[in-house]
């Protein structure tokens, strides 16, 4: 017997996630959570402006729920740490569809029907309950992917939760979408009060209903729970504290959160269709969901082909060919120019999200990974929220395509100034990890 039949015969095949069954519920969970949160997010946008007729109010959607998600985040994180994680995930799966029950019940009319004002404080109410709930979301993900793969498969699987989450993402709004148009064309909504968009709501809260009866047939084993906890706000400063002193992980957050922050030309995807490209909404609807194609595309293709070494090099080089993009994007004045621009971006994006969530799955303890995946939710939700207003105020200083240039040279930038002051990041292999 050879050398290398010898090495063949110790190192054991690696399964495809797929084939575990706790792997397949948790991307039920997955998919199912964020497809919920998608319809919603597109029923509830659609909803307040046929009650205000505001673009204002739209813009208070976000707020409304972005601020109790920063709020709740940390101690969602040290909750499930410290709780079994499955019964925290079903919980906050139950508090996820609630919302778009109180909202379906607004839609029909049933509560303040003659009150505009009342009915859009209950809307917000319910969107409130949304941001505190997704805050337990992520970090309840990472902690059972951990527990449902060996750490040889982290990479693979990462690949496959990437391809759940951007499909979810692209067909959410679209289903949303195509159901409020169906019942606007077939019901009999003639009160003024009656908003076609509580069947869209009912099947938000049934997937997100769905989402918990996935954990509850998850099997794993869970990390045993310490009898001995430390103070909330110590065990919350512990887990900032791994983060920020882990160059790995930090710089691979950082420089994420940066990426998306400078370089969120798609939030100004409206503008561009119409006083750039001079096209209509299906160009709109087309621009906004190539980046999840690319994305989609990529996270397929490194579930066959998992990336382990030269991951940093490759890092780096996925966010700089994002920014590129980006400026590309801002520069062209052809909707299929514009759309491979986007096209692209969700391609580097994609490799750029699959190294991250391995580097994190991988360099994180089993007693800290709520934490620290709450940790990761902070920057990557902060970047979505301060990105689409950056790119905002840009243009209303410098005009469109400019800002759109300036903020990819500046993700040029941000990626070089890391390279340089990170080096143990630039030279990440992920072999070296597991």
């Amino acid at each position: 017997m050879n050398s290398s039949d010898a090495v063949a015969q110790e190192t054991p095949e690696v399964a495809p996630p797929l084939r575990i069954p706790a792997f397949r519920w948790l991307m039920a969970y997955r998919l199912l959570t964020i497809f919920s949160y998608q319809i919603v997010a597109v029923t509830v946008g659609w909803h307040v402006y046929e009650l205000t007729r505001d673009p204002w109010k739209l813009g208070l959607i976000g707020l409304t729920e972005v601020l109790p998600f920063f709020c709740v985040a940390p101690f969602a994180g040290y909750l499930v740490d410290h709780l079994p994680k499955r019964r925290v995930g079903a919980i906050a799966c139950v508090g996820l569809a609630m919302t778009p029950a109180i909202l379906a019940i607004v839609a029909w009319g049933l509560v303040f029907s003659d009150d505009q004002s009342a009915r859009l404080w209950l809307i917000y109410g319910a969107i409130v309950l949304t941001g505190m709930v997704r805050a337990f979301l992520g970090p309840v993900y990472n902690t059972l992917f951990a527990c449902a793969l060996r750490r040889d498969q982290f990479a693979r699987g990462s690949s496959i939760g990437s391809v759940v989450f951007q499909g979810a993402l692209s067909l959410g709004p679209a289903v949303g979408g195509a159901i409020i148009a169906l019942v606007a064309k077939f019901g009999d909504h003639a009160e003024h009060s009656v908003v076609p968009a509580g069947p869209a709501y009912l099947v938000g809260a049934v997937c997100a209903l769905g989402a918990a009866y996935a954990l509850t047939r998850l099997r794993v084993t869970e990390p045993a729970l310490s009898h001995e906890r430390s103070p909330i706000f110590a065990s919350i400063g512990e887990g900032l504290r791994f983060v920020f002193k882990t160059p790995m992980m930090l710089g691979a957050m950082a420089l994420d959160m940066f990426a998306v922050l400078f370089g969120g030309a798609i939030s100004l995807a409206p503008a561009f269709v119409k006083d750039v490209l001079h096209a209509g909404p299906d160009a709109l609807g087309i621009l906004r969901s190539a980046p999840a194609a690319g994305a989609a595309l990529v996270g397929l293709w490194c579930a066959r082909h998992p990336i382990q070494r030269n991951a940093g090099r490759l890092m780096f080089g996925a966010v700089a060919g994002f920014g590129l993009c980006i400026i590309g994007f801002g520069l062209s004045e052809t909707l299929w120019l514009s759309v491979a621009c986007m096209f692209f971006s969700g391609v580097f994006d994609g490799v750029s999200v699959v190294l991250r969530s391995t580097i994190l799955q991988l360099a994180t303890p089993d007693h800290m990974r709520g934490r620290v995946s709450s940790i990761n939710s902070i920057f990557i939700s902060s970047s979505n929220e301060l990105g689409a207003f950056y790119a905002g105020s840009m243009a209303k200083l410098l005009g469109l395509t400019t800002a759109v240039v300036v903020g990819g040279c500046v993700t040029l930038g941000v990626t070089g100034f890391t390279a340089w002051k990170l080096p143990v990041l630039r030279r990440l292999n992920l072999r070296d990890l597991q």
